[in-house]
């Protein structure tokens, strides 16, 4: 592949949403340094990429209340890790968010 190739572009499809999980926490509030097999997953991310909405059982499509850039908290065992190139993604259904920030 050239190093000029573009970045490849996800488009989730319906009410599912994309979601850049934020960085675990390194040390812990008194200071200990944490190795990565002790780390937890954030909980919290922000929004990159989202489905046009959901159809509701009349055939009327609902748009989704999130938007691209949204600061997300999320259910801890919600949607599916996946990978794009080397970044990490989680891909959810908007349902799974349970607030913005």
């Amino acid at each position: 592949m050239p190093a000029t190739a573009t970045k490849t572009k996800i488009v989730p499809l319906g009410d599912r949403v994309v979601v850049k999980r934020a960085e675990a926490e390194s040390t812990t509030a008194g200071g200990i340094v944490l190795p990565d097999s002790a780390k937890d997953k954030p909980q919290r991310g922000e929004v990159v990429a989202i489905g046009d909405g959901h159809v509701k059982s009349d055939g009327t499509k609902v748009a989704l209340t999130v938007k691209e850039g949204d600061s997300v908290i999320f259910s801890s065992y919600a949607g599916d890790d996946i990978t794009i190139g080397d970044e990490e993604y989680l891909l959810l259904r908007e349902s799974d968010i349970l607030a913005t920030f």
